[in-house]
């Protein structure tokens, strides 16, 4: 038997991700969204409402940098999207350590594993496209064939329907393959 739960906000998952900027004046802000996905190939789209401090640099410096939440930064990720960037100073006030992306002008957080440096392609009634120019990874996250080992990664989903946190589990199958025999 199924059931009708209306029109609820119920859309599984979602990544928690850290958008970090820099101001005019180089100064750092980083915050959390929740509402992010892949655009198009090599694209990124994230969710951010015009009123976040992250909005107003995006505008001036057309750049960021997307961190994938993980299960040891996820206390970090969930006080930057609990305190504006508008109020205080964030990443001061927790002491976080800093660090320049390497190929566009935007900072992230060290403790991040994986870190994507975006141009704005287009920044329009808060909904972010960008382009992504380069993916920065702690060597200790790489697998020997220098592809991202997951497990270690350790990603978090936001689970909307509960209002919490989830690590993602263990895989499962090997996509475009388990459905294989489906198809004769």
């Amino acid at each position: 038997m199924r059931r009708n739960l209306g029109n609820k906000w119920q859309f599984l998952p979602l990544p928690v991700v850290v958008i970090g900027t820099f101001d005019k004046y180089n100064n750092p802000n980083a915050m959390t969204a929740a509402w992010s996905t892949v655009y198009e190939f090599g694209q990124v789209f994230v969710s951010i409402d015009l009123e976040h401090l992250t909005a107003k640099n995006l505008k001036q410096t057309k750049c960021f940098t997307l961190a994938f939440t993980t299960k040891k930064t996820v206390e970090i990720s969930d006080y930057l999207g609990m305190v504006s960037g508008n109020d205080v100073n964030k990443l001061k006030r927790a002491n976080l350590p800093i660090v320049k992306a390497t190929k566009i002008n935007a900072p992230f957080i060290a403790n991040y594993p994986i870190v994507l440096e975006c141009e704005v392609v287009s920044f329009n009634d808060g909904n972010l496209v960008g382009q992504v120019v380069n993916v920065n990874v702690d060597e200790k996250y790489l697998k020997n064939d220098g592809s991202i080992d997951f497990d270690k990664v350790e990603p978090v989903v936001y689970d909307m329907t509960t209002n919490t946190y989830r690590v993602v589990g263990k895989e499962i199958a090997k996509a475009f393959s388990v459905g294989s025999k489906l198809k004769q």
